[in-house]
């Protein structure tokens, strides 16, 4: 009974630290990150290009603090837009054979929320209880923290925490695609910290262990003026 009882406090012990260990590496994943002094910035807009199956396309994102955000993509004169205004979402692509707006789904929203500066996405997940920390594992033969976000929808996601910059520096998950499986890898890099916005200038996104795209950022705008109206297209 004795060693029972001992066992199971070792088990309890065991779990408090890592419960412990896995809110103090979001803390300081979210300092790293200066993810608590983006109450102050009322805008971003990042400049930049995808890569992808030998064409490249010019992007713009912009973010309105909390929740706006719109991604544009253009090719061959062409823009693929990406919009949510607070309330709706809407996407127009014309390569696709369409240029109005199709609204988009509570899902896609939430898929491109993700993608929002403004948003901690990992202390979102602690918060929910969806957030666990399942052991370490080299990046570019660098120690990280391996976290696990069960993302709804979508199932898990591993998220990578560099343990000597406590910076995002990889993701996977698994995504279905047309009645296929894929294992998609997105690899972070080159982060810069411009006006107080960490964020990475390079992701390379890998999918079944071939490179799909990267996106590269050339200019980051923190704090310029930007109306609402960017953000409305319906």
């Amino acid at each position: 009974m004795k060693r029972l009882l001992l066992i199971m406090t070792g088990i309890l012990f065991f779990a408090v630290i890592n419960a412990q260990s896995l809110e103090e590496i979001v803390k300081k994943y979210s300092e790293a990150a200066s993810l608590d002094k983006l109450v102050t910035i009322s805008t971003i807009k990042v400049s930049g290009k995808m890569s992808t199956m030998g064409m490249e396309m010019p992007m713009e994102i912009y973010m309105k603090n909390p929740n706006k955000i719109k991604t544009v993509y253009s090719f061959q004169g062409q823009n693929m837009i990406t919009v949510f205004d607070g309330e709706k979402g809407y996407t127009v692509n014309p390569m696709m054979g369409s240029t109005e707006p199709i609204e988009l789904s509570a899902d896609q929203i939430r898929q491109i929320q993700d993608n929002n500066s403004f948003t901690n996405q990992v202390l979102n997940y602690l918060n929910k209880g969806k957030l666990t920390l399942v052991g370490e594992e080299a990046v570019n033969s660098n120690p990280a923290y391996k976290l696990k976000a069960e993302v709804e929808g979508e199932g898990p996601v591993f998220m990578f925490i560099d343990k000597s910059t406590y910076l995002l520096v990889k993701t996977t998950m698994t995504v279905e695609q047309m009645g296929n499986t894929m294992n998609v890898e997105s690899y972070m890099s080159d982060y810069v910290n411009n006006d107080g916005v960490v964020m990475p200038k390079k992701t390379t996104t890998i999918a079944n262990g071939m490179e799909a795209a990267v996106i590269t950022f050339d200019k980051i705008e923190v704090n310029i003026p930007m109306e609402d109206s960017i953000f409305k297209i319906k």
